[in-house]
């Protein structure tokens, strides 16, 4: 038996080709942890990606701190959601994570739009800008971290994405474990920020503490310390992911065993 029959493959190339299009895409990484990588920086869009969500909101940010001109510091950080889409359509590329911060703006306004029609003050709306941010925080923990205390990590439906089989996974108790590590990681850093945004945004809101206040102290929270915890916890992901190298079953066990009977 030659080497092509011995792999249950056709001896034509031309018919291999075929047969492998035909039954199911070729792996392109050979590891669970490579595989998690790389949607991670698929997801996250790579360092273009992340500048394009970020810089609307810092934009919106260093407008209204100094000048208190809620129209001004909207129109501004919106128009630089505008150029930045506009970039990616004249050169064909993905426009995923301009939109996410487009469609961030907009929910923003219309929360500020709510908080004027209620008779609040700019500082008012400007405190209102944030909170979709918070409570979008607060839904994306409650999911991250509930998918690990019922033992279905969302990172794992990553692998799933790939493998072809969305839970597939699950039957492998080592990969079960990393991928709940690798969800924990991921949501700590919105977990934090809810944990230190809420209080002070209730505390504005109830005008505890002055509304200018609490929104300088939001903003700084979220921009001073949401990028260098979710820098702390992609690294802390990576480093998780060198430590081992958990082969990625992506080849259905049907696919060879009918060839070699």
């Amino acid at each position: 038996m030659n080497e092509p029959e011995r792999l249950g493959r056709s001896a034509d190339p031309a018919e291999a080709s075929s047969e492998e299009d035909t039954t199911r895409p070729a792996p392109t990484v050979a590891t669970v942890e490579a595989m998690v990588r790389q949607q991670m920086s698929r997801a996250l869009g790579g360092r273009r990606g992340m500048i394009e969500a970020a810089v609307p909101g810092l934009l919106f940010t260093a407008v209204w701190l100094p000048t208190k001109d809620l129209r001004l510091a909207l129109i501004l950080s919106l128009a630089s959601a505008g150029i930045a889409l506009l970039v990616r359509l004249l050169q064909r590329s993905t426009v995923q994570f301009v939109l996410n911060a487009v469609f961030s703006i907009g929910i923003g306004w219309v929360f500020v739009r709510i908080a004027a029609s209620s008779g609040g003050s700019e500082s008012d709306q400007a405190l209102a800008f944030f909170l979709p941010g918070i409570l979008y925080s607060l839904a994306y923990t409650v999911l991250l971290f509930g998918s690990v205390a019922v033992r279905w990590p969302m990172v794992g439906f990553m692998l799933g994405s790939v493998t072809g089989d969305p839970t597939a996974w699950h039957a492998d108790r080592q990969v079960v474990r990393l991928c709940s590590r690798l969800t924990l990681l991921l949501g700590a850093p919105g977990a934090i920020g809810v944990l230190l945004q809420g209080p002070v945004w209730l505390l504005g809101w109830r005008e505890v503490i002055a509304v200018d206040t609490a929104v300088a102290i939001i903003a700084g929270l979220r921009y001073g310390l949401g990028w260098p915890l979710r820098i702390a916890s992609w690294s802390a992901m990576i480093w998780l992911l060198a430590r081992n190298a958990t082969p990625l079953e992506s080849a259905p066990a049907e696919a060879a065993g009918p060839a070699e009977q």
